[in-house]
């Protein structure tokens, strides 16, 4: 993906989310630049996804929510607008501050002046957090963002540290939320299904799958995306 806005380019493959020990994969503030051109048209990517969310949490009665993978903002800003109240947070001080920004840029807007965005790391969660008493109504965890955690023990503790640390952000009877994409799929068809409510930019030319295989059996998807963003 190439573009004047960022030096040749752009390789969105990594060891996965910032953690403990792993270099934060948006330090370069070059994802940040050009993230909407890779998720989509905002309102045409509203138009295919925010009716199913929105609903969920309506049918929940969600008032509060903590967005754990929201890097520039965009879910947030999303749930923002239909009156949720927001905490979000992301491993990344360089996706945070577009997220900053734009709470800045609509601070006189209701809502945003309330907006809260910290710098989170889901293995350390509660400390990173000030949760509501007796928790969020809502914790979500989009894009796919979960999948970029590395299981680098290979029996998935982290994994499942941060699956507690999620419960323990919720309040009893709230509901998490996380979407990934469908991996079973790609596994048995060698590449993504052509329908994607989350990722559906103009500017994709085309995705190249890789499935690298250890032991005969799979252990890491890539997705290389490329695109046209002239």
């Amino acid at each position: 993906m190439s573009s004047g806005k960022v030096d040749g380019v752009f390789r969105m493959r990594s060891l996965g989310t910032a953690t403990a020990g792993i270099t934060d994969q948006y330090a370069d503030g070059k994802a940040a630049k050009v993230w909407q051109l890779y998720i989509g048209d905002q309102s045409s990517r509203t138009q295919n996804y925010k009716t199913f969310l929105v609903n969920l949490l309506a049918q929940k009665r969600v008032s509060t929510i903590l967005d754990t993978a929201c890097g520039t903002g965009v879910d947030s800003v999303m749930l923002l607008e239909e009156g949720f109240k927001m905490t979000s947070s992301d491993a990344s001080d360089k996706m945070l501050k577009v997220a900053h920004k734009t709470r800045w840029e609509r601070r006189k807007e209701e809502r945003f002046e309330d907006w809260v965005i910290e710098e989170a790391n889901w293995l350390t969660l509660e400390e990173d957090i000030e949760k509501p008493q007796g928790g969020f109504d809502a914790v979500i965890c989009m894009g796919n963002s979960f999948a970029h955690l590395p299981d680098f023990h290979g029996d998935q503790r982290d994994h499942m540290k941060c699956f507690e640390n999620f419960s323990n952000m919720v309040k009893p009877g709230g509901i998490f939320i996380i979407d990934h994409r469908n991996y079973d799929y790609i596994l048995a068809n060698g590449k993504s299904p052509a329908k994607n409510i989350y990722y559906n930019s103009s500017h994709i030319q085309d995705i190249k799958t890789s499935v690298l295989y250890v032991n005969n059996k799979p252990n890491l998807i890539t997705l290389d995306y490329f695109m046209n963003v002239e």
